[in-house]
């Protein structure tokens, strides 16, 4: 038998901002980075101490493919300008054949990098501090405030204590579409696969940073819970898939690959590795999504849309090349409401391709846009007119269509990214 308590209290105001994003992963430091270089004050609200989300403490720390496989850079905006930054102050693993933009000849070797999780968390909150958007770190969304289908406001909890926030427009970068869901906003749970891993250093590792000069090499890998790839290959039939949007799911999953992790270490010799980090957050990459005005489909490769705010490409395949449509970040009927990142509608593998770092950054430029223009017009996100949303996703740097002269002639081929293509 359930049992509930009521409890009635007065809860202060914190304060109104044009615009709150909830969530300071890639696309919500990209969302309001974009809504503040539009002159709009923006409040970014993190659950967690530092920005980046999976990019960070969630360890999924490369940026994918940017390029079509041959040589032509087809995500650029401000994930160029993120992706820049991430290596700016630390390690990079840019192709030579990408290190001084896109190369002058074809070449099959892929626009990609790792870098720094802490380094490139500390440098975002650097850059959306300068350019004037307030954070509030270690502070949850506990509930949103509807007026029907126009929310009102949201209830947040710090070392405060719980406080109300309002704005003009809400933007759910949270990754599990969490305000969306409390609002009302239909939505699609998602499932997830037996998937944890840790960053190590070895003695080999070290060896390798102090003959190199390079810490790029310093974590070995090979510290892991689970091993599920990103497709799902090998999932014990004994493990559940995971939903990710429910507290004894969250912890099951915590709980038995952090144990298999230990089970694996103790094993090993105790002198010779130490960790470097467990992520922070769980390594869910589908939890929740919006069920959009538009649902992004495999079958879309090659589709225009006219209602693209950005061109991406396919990180697993070279030469497949999608577009990003405006509707798979909004549904009718909530005006002032938008998603960005691991949130935006895609189905089966179409959600594993909005959802990595460049185009969930794309997805985050366009929201912050988006909400600004929002608030000039006095359009709802809903029926906002799209051509000055595109026109200034262009002038930030981003393709709104693809060049129909890179679709292939025959047939595409497999492209070899990266080793551990699973974790990402």
């Amino acid at each position: 038998m359930e049992t509930f308590i009521t409890r009635t209290e007065k809860i202060p105001f914190y304060q109104h901002y044009d615009i709150i994003v909830a969530g300071g992963g890639v696309a919500g430091a990209a969302a309001a980075l974009a809504a503040a270089r539009e002159g709009k004050q923006v409040l970014l609200i993190e659950k967690t101490c530092i920005l980046g989300g999976l990019a960070t403490i969630g360890h999924v720390n490369f940026f994918v493919p940017m390029c079509n496989g041959r040589g032509k850079q087809i995500i650029s905006g401000m994930a160029e300008e993120f992706l820049q930054l991430s290596v700016r102050y630390g390690y990079d693993t840019i192709p030579k054949e990408w290190k001084n933009g896109e190369p002058a000849e074809p070449t099959n070797v892929r626009y990609v990098t790792r870098f720094s999780p802490w380094i490139f968390a500390i440098a975002m909150t650097d850059l959306l501090i300068s350019s004037g958007v307030k954070i509030l770190f270690d502070t949850i969304v506990e509930d949103v405030i509807m007026d029907e289908q126009v929310c009102k406001g949201l209830l947040i909890l710090n070392k405060s204590g719980r406080s109300y926030c309002t704005a003009s427009a809400y933007i759910d970068a949270t990754g599990d579409a969490d305000i969306l869901y409390r609002a009302g906003v239909p939505t699609v749970q998602g499932k997830n696969y037996f998937t944890y891993y840790g960053f190590a250093a070895t003695v080999d590792s070290c060896r390798k940073v102090a003959e190199t000069g390079n810490f790029a090499f310093l974590n070995a890998g090979g510290v892991n819970g689970g091993c599920i790839n990103l497709y799902g290959h090998n999932q014990p039939a004994d493990v559940p898939l995971y939903k990710g949007t429910d507290g004894d799911d969250v912890s099951d999953y915590l709980i038995r690959n952090q144990l298999l992790m230990f089970e694996k270490l103790k094993k090993e010799p105790e002198k010779s590795r130490d960790i470097l980090s467990i992520p922070s957050m769980p390594q869910f990459r589908t939890t929740r999504r919006i069920d959009g005005d538009v649902t992004l489909k495999e079958s879309d490769a090659y589709r225009h849309f006219e209602d693209s705010v950005g061109a991406i490409c396919d990180f697993d395949r070279r030469d497949y090349l999608y577009e990003i449509p405006y509707g798979t970040l909004v549904h009718e009927g909530f005006p002032n409401l938008i998603t960005a990142g691991r949130s935006a509608s895609g189905e089966g593998y179409a959600w594993d391709i909005l959802r990595v770092i460049p185009p969930a950054i794309v997805s985050g430029q366009a929201a912050g846009i988006a909400a600004a223009q929002s608030i000039d017009s006095g359009s709802g996100l809903d029926k906002l007119s799209l051509e000055p949303l595109q026109r200034a996703m262009e002038k930030g740097g981003n393709r709104i269509h693809f060049d129909d002269a890179l679709i292939p002639a025959g047939n595409t081929e497999a492209a070899d990214t990266h080793a551990d293509i699973g974790h990402i």
